[in-house]
């Protein structure tokens, strides 16, 4: 520093002191700031939520997807102290409504009601899609596992897998089989039965799983592959014949009907998964609180006794496991989708 004796007779003195103050001002000012930002970013966090949350599905109200996110939303609500309102935007296979997930500010106060058909068989379906599953979210927790049944039409001469695929030989243009649409869950264990056993399987898609249900009983097709919650009253009522389960555990609705690996298909687990996801940079002690409690929602025996009569079964978990299992099926489900061609539409 000059010393400012020697600077009276130019007069520099004063402006030297009011260029030093303006130095220790900005230096505190900067200091203040650099200790009040971790404090003010975690009173913002543990103040979550202090409004409603919209939880969008991308599907139409109605659906065993659609209302399983409404029993959470009810419980997660309750649990948070702030309703959480779901909000359908159906359309393009759910595309639609998980684009405008990705758009939506990262602060915990939009969710998506991610679905496997759409985040990691889409991806491969379609030529273009408008996100990133694996950039493009942050993992909250997955809800749990829809367990998949394949039916036949009691005139249809099959009971066992081995059935199905004998059956599948003999006839000429093969065996169909309805879906609830291309390049859904159902569809995509249609085809991995085909390339594993070799069976002439010929894919049926409909407008949902409901009219394909309708076409099964009246013997317009053969067989159907479709979830055990929609199908399970007809095969009690024995409007259906069940052929195998595809998860690797019976359904304890339906003890009786075998596993597709029990029928002799090693390694066959294929169940559809619904889950809760958040933008991508959502702030990581939002996901955890909201991972915290969606896993005690999903403890709770009421809770799971809704779910289990929709046929999901509760499955609380971490983030980082539901992100394992999102890269996990993005990569077995693509080789399934590129091995039998399936594209949107076809």
């Amino acid at each position: 520093m000059i010393d400012c004796a020697i600077q009276k007779k130019s007069g520099s003195c004063k402006r030297v002191s009011h260029s030093r103050r303006w130095l220790i001002s900005s230096a505190l000012v900067l200091a203040v700031v650099g200790t009040s930002a971790a404090p003010a970013f975690a009173q913002s966090t543990s103040a979550y939520p202090n409004k409603p949350i919209k939880l969008v599905v991308p599907f139409t109200p109605g659906g065993v997807t659609d209302t399983s996110g409404r029993v959470i939303a009810e419980q997660l609500g309750k649990r948070l102290g702030q309703q959480v309102i779901v909000d359908n935007k159906p359309g393009a296979s759910g595309n639609i409504g998980t684009q405008q997930v990705v758009t939506a500010d990262a602060d915990g106060y939009t969710l998506l009601l991610g679905f496997d058909g759409t985040l990691v068989i889409n991806p491969h379906v379609f030529d273009k899609i408008p996100f990133n599953t694996e950039s493009d979210f942050a993992p909250v927790g997955k809800i749990g596992d829809a367990m998949l049944i394949l039916v036949a039409n009691p005139m249809v001469p099959v009971k066992t897998v081995r059935d199905v695929i004998a059956l599948s030989k003999t006839r000429e243009g093969g065996l169909s089989y309805g879906t609830s649409g291309t390049g859904g869950t159902p569809h995509i264990a249609g085809e991995l039965l085909s390339q594993r056993t070799g069976a002439k399987l010929v894919h049926i898609p409909y407008k949902g799983g409901g009219q394909a249900l309708v076409d099964v009983m009246g013997g317009s097709v053969p067989l159907v592959y479709t979830a055990v919650a929609g199908a399970l009253q007809h095969v009690k009522s024995g409007k259906l014949t069940a052929i195998a389960v595809s998860s690797t555990q019976r359904s304890s609705a339906l003890p009786d009907v075998p596993t597709f690996i029990e029928s002799g298909v090693a390694d066959f687990d294929i169940s559809s998964w619904v889950g809760l996801l958040a933008p991508a940079k959502t702030p990581k002690p939002i996901i955890d609180k909201l991972n915290a409690e969606l896993n005690a929602v999903l403890t709770d025996p009421e809770t799971r006794a809704r779910l289990d009569v929709l046929g999901i079964t509760a499955t609380p978990g971490t983030p980082a496991a539901f992100a394992a299992e999102i890269k996990r099926d993005l990569g077995r489900y693509g080789a399934v989708v590129k091995s039998a061609g399936i594209k949107a539409g076809g």
